[in-house]
């Protein structure tokens, strides 16, 4: 476990321009277990091999299959790989690996990737969603100290009532990075706390409220129509709001993350995924599938447990950093 202080915070101010330029040599490390089975398999493709030729493309679509990427997305690729190597007579490796590469970038880059955490009419407020062990309340709490770091005020709402631990791991995160919290008892109605979070965001001028909100509810209770009450009662305090729903997905979990989005964006206005836990697994490719399939763009990454490894999502650093 690791710890958030005051000082801390002053540091991270100082930091910020050597973090990033940091960030893309520990995304290369984190990502290493992708790169390691995805890439190396990929360059593995030429081993013996002079053409780029049908049995070259269909072993790069098992390998693509096996990243995660998905059946679907797997074949849009791999189609617009045998168009674009015909069409630009490509015919070693090194350049095969370029097209796949940009290929990679076009399919991760439509949408709207920057989050904006300005409001004009009262507090910006941002929904954040997940399953339970997704990293939902730890992205809730790194988000807040980044935006307190940066010299915002900040709220927390725990609306994540019927799970004890979620409460108080946000009431740490708020001592941590020294933001007030919303909070009632446990089991209390979600909807609730997040309307009182709301009207405590108002009268205080706050300028961001993060509202961490259940991820599983007693049977007896159907989260996912909870959930379209809070983002009802909110809309009623603040108009306009939520003005950001993310969807914290685990991509340890592979193909189970899309299945969870898709449910989730049933009930939800969801404008961006903070897709968690990347230097976890060795099929980074969800990320390739999550976008293209949900048409949700990725807004964050997490790839450890550090506050520095939770940053934006750039898709063209990202794959660089899976290929270097």
């Amino acid at each position: 476990m690791w710890y958030i202080s005051g000082s801390f915070l002053g540091d991270l101010r100082g930091r910020m321009s050597e973090e990033k330029r940091g960030f893309f040599g520990r995304l290369r490390e984190k990502l290493s277990k992708t790169r390691e089975s995805f890439v190396a398999n990929v360059r593995g493709l030429f081993t013996g091999r002079t053409a780029i030729d049908d049995d070259l493309l269909e072993e790069l679509e098992q390998i693509l299959i096996q990243a995660d990427i998905g059946v679907d997305t797997t074949l849009s690729i791999i189609e617009d790989m045998r168009k674009l190597a015909r069409e630009q007579r490509v015919n070693n490796p090194d350049e095969f690996v370029s097209l796949l590469k940009e290929e990679l970038i076009t399919k991760l880059t439509p949408g709207d990737h920057t989050l904006n955490w300005k409001s004009y009419d009262g507090p910006h407020v941002t929904l954040i969603a997940g399953v339970n062990g997704s990293g939902k309340t730890t992205t809730t709490g790194k988000i807040a100290a980044k935006l307190k770091a940066d010299g915002k005020s900040v709220m927390l709402g725990a609306a994540d009532t019927f799970r004890a631990a979620a409460v108080e791991q946000l009431t740490i995160w708020s001592d941590r990075a020294g933001v007030p919290i919303i909070k009632h008892q446990d089991g209390a109605d979600p909807a609730a706390v997040a309307f009182d979070a709301a009207d405590a965001a108002v009268s205080r001028n706050i300028d961001c409220l993060l509202i961490d909100t259940a991820g599983r509810l007693h049977t007896k209770v159907n989260l996912m129509e909870e959930l379209k009450k809070v983002q009802r009662v909110i809309a009623k305090r603040i108009p306009g709001a939520p003005h950001e729903v993310l969807l914290v997905l685990d991509a340890t979990t592979g193909q189970n993350a899309l299945q969870q989005a898709r449910v989730f964006t049933e009930a939800l206005n969801v404008s961006g995924i903070v897709l968690t836990k990347l230097d976890g697994t060795a099929k980074g490719g969800i990320a390739v599938a999550i976008q293209k399939q949900l048409g949700i763009p990725i807004k964050l990454i997490g790839v450890g447990e550090g506050i520095d490894d939770l940053q934006p999502f750039v898709a063209r650093e990202f794959v660089e950093a899976l290929f270097a």
